[in-house]
């Protein structure tokens, strides 16, 4: 998958390959939270851009590999027993 990123000035963070990760994993989930937080305040308008973009695009890509397991599982022979309703007073 190509993208569009261009390196960031050598002053600040380097963009992340992804959107959100965890900086230690023994990281408590209070200390976690803080640091999405802060990642996401000081995250410039770019890297907010890119992480939608790249979100978006995970997203469709899922829905789209869903749709071929579901046009795969269509082929198969599927038996379904008819639903009864029994409405009683």
């Amino acid at each position: 998958m190509t993208t569009k990123e261009s390196p960031p000035p050598a002053a600040s963070a380097p963009v992340m390959t992804s959107c959100r990760r965890k900086k230690s994993e023994d990281a408590t989930f209070l200390q976690d939270v803080k640091d999405h937080i802060d990642e996401f305040i000081n995250a410039s308008m770019d890297e907010h851009k890119t992480c939608f973009q790249k979100t978006i695009s995970k997203m469709f890509g899922m829905s789209k590999v869903v749709a071929e397991r579901n046009a795969d599982n269509d082929k198969e022979v599927e038996s379904s027993l008819p639903l009864r309703v029994v409405v009683s007073d």
